[in-house]
């Protein structure tokens, strides 16, 4: 376990804790174990520890195209999971929407007003006028007779069961390389969003930047390769590469941006 600690940061511990015992428990019944939804930051250490284990593999499932937030099962060889089986609902927001209109954080704060946590729903999308999200199949029928309005709105609860009826992945990352001082989060961005270090600070200190889906407040918080930033206001980028150094000893960063 301390090995596993040395290559994450100290504050994923509880987790890294958590799937260790999920590991366990796979492979001393030998029985499979299905996770609530994760991020992908989540389903990446959960993978790495998996890795460690024998004769024990991963499935992650998030019904829609190119889900953000998955369902996983940790599970022996032999168990492949169908769909089905990660228990996963769709559902579409019927709204007046020709008078007023939602945004995904109307949705998020909801959800969570009715005593959903975070961990229980997948991802919200928004296309015109549509809107849908995910939700573990156990908690389809207390959310769909509780979630009755979004703000000022009344709302209404369809189903979504057919694929092709799902909201599609539309995001496309831009790539830019920045050169910079250090991986320090004000550092990086300032370069990536192009404003003073004591903007980027402001922005950080104002509780308006997450790292891996988790708020940072501390300008000089290290960032990683595979980081995912977003900014309130600004939109969201990755670090996908550090190149290396340039001969002044700069360090070239790969970043993918959608604003």
């Amino acid at each position: 376990m301390e090995t596993l600690f040395q290559h994450f940061r100290k504050d994923e511990q509880p987790f890294i804790e958590l799937v260790a015992g999920w590991v366990r428990e796979t492979e001393d019944r030998y029985s499979p174990k299905l996770t609530d939804f994760l991020d992908p930051r989540q389903r990446f250490i959960v993978q790495s520890i998996v890795g460690a284990a024998q004769e024990i593999d991963t499935s992650a499932y998030g019904k829609f195209e190119e889900a953000e937030r998955m369902r996983m099962y940790i599970h022996p060889p032999y168990f492949e999971p169908t769909q089905e089986d990660f228990s996963v609902t769709a559902f579409e927001i019927t709204y007046p929407s020709k008078f007023l209109s939602l945004e995904h954080r109307d949705v998020l704060g909801a959800l969570m007003s009715i005593g959903v946590d975070r961990s229980k729903f997948g991802d919200i999308r928004l296309d015109e006028e549509r809107i849908q999200f995910t939700i573990n199949s156990e908690m389809a029928d207390y959310v769909q007779a509780n979630l009755t309005t979004i703000g000022k709105a009344k709302v209404h609860l369809n189903e979504v069961s057919e694929s092709g009826s799902l909201i599609p992945y539309e995001d496309e990352w831009l790539e830019e390389l920045h050169i910079i001082s250090s991986m320090r989060l004000d550092t990086v961005l300032s370069s990536v969003l192009n404003i003073s270090r004591q903007k980027a600070s402001m922005l950080i200190h104002g509780g308006r930047v997450k790292v891996n889906w988790t708020v940072r407040e501390q300008p000089a918080f290290e960032l990683q390769e595979s980081d995912l930033l977003s900014v309130r206001g600004y939109g969201r980028m990755k670090i996908f590469m550090i190149e290396g150094r340039t001969k002044k000893d700069k360090i070239r960063l790969q970043i993918g941006r959608i604003e």
